[in-house]
């Protein structure tokens, strides 16, 4: 009984596409007797069918190998499917291969538009190039046989009745990222094609110590309640759901044992947020600070019934504006602290600086008797639970990603180290920095998943992964510290507006309907029609890259002195004056209807 279960749920694993005038067909190919979906180029509505149809039309379809049903989008008029094009097998997770997507296609279901009105047509341009944006997407996987938005130990935990229902259905749908994309195909019945992806890292590597060859894999999984790019998705909302929340969880396999160590990062649970404005730091600003202590309470509560106690280690600075928010979530959490909740502040630029990250073995003193008492997850040969883990370190700083991540790596190699002093692979003073090989790959698996977390959320990879990939800080780590920063002030002014604008799109934080007010945004006119942001910032680094030219001949001809004092009064003029407008020329989202 149970073998025929499974056999029905089982997922396509490749398909063949064909693209007919009228309608596409997904046909699985990997052995399965399967029926055909058959999705409709006029509407997007689909019905399964026993065996290919024969075409009418002289144009012979186009065909191409497809690897998975992302799901489906409908817009005002059209309905656009989402399919895997290309993947990567990168790994396994407890046995079964995992996957990253390496492409995507959408693919328009909209030939009612023709009946649709001038506006209607324009309005639905626009929203489809933003799903486009989705061909973009990075850090997805997927798996076939085993649900990766859940945790080794949740696995475990399943009951026997809930191993038997589709992954879908298994799926946490905090980290499930084409959840409403999927509700299309759910509504339909569609189990074989129904794919659950997560977006976030997976790392893997091998390696050998004596006699022993160790599998570790690290995987973070991003949560898709208050997902988001970095400026324009900050704090908590009224749910206590928070931005760029992220489980990353660490597990080691060696001779029939299994060890998984979770962790946590998100911002600070607080309704706050820093309007984009051309400043390099745009000021945080507390939104409603009378009902800090129970968006606080409400998100801690979420992570005592899902992970048991927490430990909470803000990163933050003491001083500034940081401090200020610091002082804030400082105050709110002493209304929630009690045996099962612990907050613990711990500056890490004024005891660590920007160089002296060993310094962190003194937050671990102050955190390790929390870590001992709530453990890990254990399973033995057989597979049966020796240790569970019960709670949860959560870790953040202000974007949750350079100082956390740095901070989560220390943990997660102590934690190692713990569980392969258990398992007998280490002794009592031997560490992973005793074996040069391990060491070099644990530190790039780590300096590799804070790489992917950042550039979903900043665009860029973390700052402070030099210390993470080599041990230490050196000069190259920080002049690319530097660029990426530059970087993200860019792609923070210029770039992400839109880019959330897709994310709320696609995770149904923004739903289309023909009952909204559809008028489009105004048209700009005067000073904003004609000015150019990036044509004012290339004139402002031109400027100064003149102005620092002429000073380094000053020497040969004092003329240049004068050359040198003119181009850089003319960046300063440009630079104020892009400042004073910052708000005007700033990308904004033009989606402010939250999904009902």
């Amino acid at each position: 009984m149970m073998a025929k279960a499974d056999s029905e749920q089982k997922l396509y694993t490749r398909m063949r596409l064909w693209e007919f005038p009228d309608q596409y067909i997904v046909e699985p190919t990997n052995g399965s007797s399967g029926s055909c979906l058959a999705i409709s180029r006029e509407d997007g509505s689909m019905k399964l069918i026993d065996e290919l149809q024969q075409s009418n039309s002289v144009q012979v379809p186009k065909i191409r190998t497809i690897f998975g049903v992302i799901g489906m989008l409908k817009l005002l008029a059209g309905s656009y499917l989402l399919v895997i094009t290309e993947r990567e097998c990168v790994g396994s997770y407890l046995g079964h291969p995992i996957f990253k997507v390496s492409s995507l296609k959408v693919l328009p279901c909209d030939h009612s538009l023709k009946n649709s009105t001038a506006e209607q047509k324009k309005m639905e341009g626009e929203f489809s190039g933003l799903i486009n944006v989705a061909e973009r997407a990075s850090g997805l996987f997927f798996s076939y046989d085993t649900n990766l938005t859940l945790s080794a130990q949740r696995l475990h935990d399943l009951g026997d009745e809930s191993k038997l229902l589709p992954l879908w259905r298994q799926a946490d749908p905090r980290f499930l990222w084409n959840n409403y994309m999927l509700e299309v195909l759910i509504d339909n019945k569609l189990d074989p094609y129904l794919l659950p992806v997560i977006q976030g890292s997976f790392q893997y590597f091998q390696a050998a110590i004596g006699k022993d060859i160790i599998d570790v894999t690290l995987i973070a999984r991003r949560c898709t309640r208050r997902t988001g790019t970095r400026m324009w998705r900050r704090g908590a909302d009224s749910d206590g759901y928070v931005a760029n929340f992220v489980e990353s969880e660490q597990i080691v396999q060696l001779n029939g044992y299994t060890a998984s160590f979770v962790q946590v990062r998100g911002s600070i649970p607080l309704l706050w947020e820093q309007i984009v404005d051309l400043t390099y730091k745009p000021k945080f600003e507390i939104v409603k600070l009378d009902e800090a202590p129970r968006v606080a309470e409400r998100h801690f509560l979420d992570l005592r019934k899902k992970y048991g106690s927490v430990l909470a280690v803000d990163l933050v600075n003491q001083h500034g504006s940081e401090g200020r928010l610091s002082e804030k979530f400082a105050s709110a959490m002493q209304h929630i602290v009690n045996d099962d909740v612990r907050y613990l502040h711990f500056d890490f630029h004024r005891i660590c600086g920007h160089v002296h990250f060993e310094r962190l073995s003194i937050l671990y003193d102050q955190i390790v008797d929390f870590l001992t008492k709530n453990r890990y997850l254990l399973l033995n040969e057989k597979g049966e639970k020796v240790e569970e883990q019960l709670g949860v370190v959560r870790t953040n700083c202000i974007d949750c990603l350079d100082r956390t991540n740095v901070t989560q790596s220390m943990i997660g190699r102590n934690m190692l180290e713990c569980q392969l002093r258990r398992l007998g692979v280490f002794g009592g003073d031997e560490t992973i920095s005793s074996h040069p090989n391990f060491d070099e790959n644990f530190k790039i698996m780590w300096a590799n998943h804070g790489d992917d977390i950042s550039i979903q959320y900043s665009g860029t990879p973390a700052l402070k992964g030099d210390f993470v990939r080599c041990g230490q800080r050196t000069v190259q780590g920080i002049l690319k510290d530097g660029w990426n920063a530059l970087m993200r002030y860019y792609l923070n002014n210029f770039h992400d507006g839109t880019k959330q604008d897709a994310i709320d799109l696609l995770q149904g934080h923004y739903i289309v309907s023909v009952n909204r007010d559809m008028t489009p945004p105004s048209q700009k006119g005067g000073l904003e029609a004609i000015a150019s942001i990036r044509l004012a910032l290339s004139l402002v680094f031109t400027g100064f890259f003149f102005a620092t030219m002429s000073l380094r001949q000053v020497g040969t001809d004092v003329r240049h002195l004068l050359f040198a004092v003119m181009w850089a009064a003319l960046s300063l003029v440009i630079a104020t004056f892009v400042r004073a407008n910052g708000r005007i020329f700033c990308n904004r989202p033009r989606l402010h209807q939250p999904r009902r």
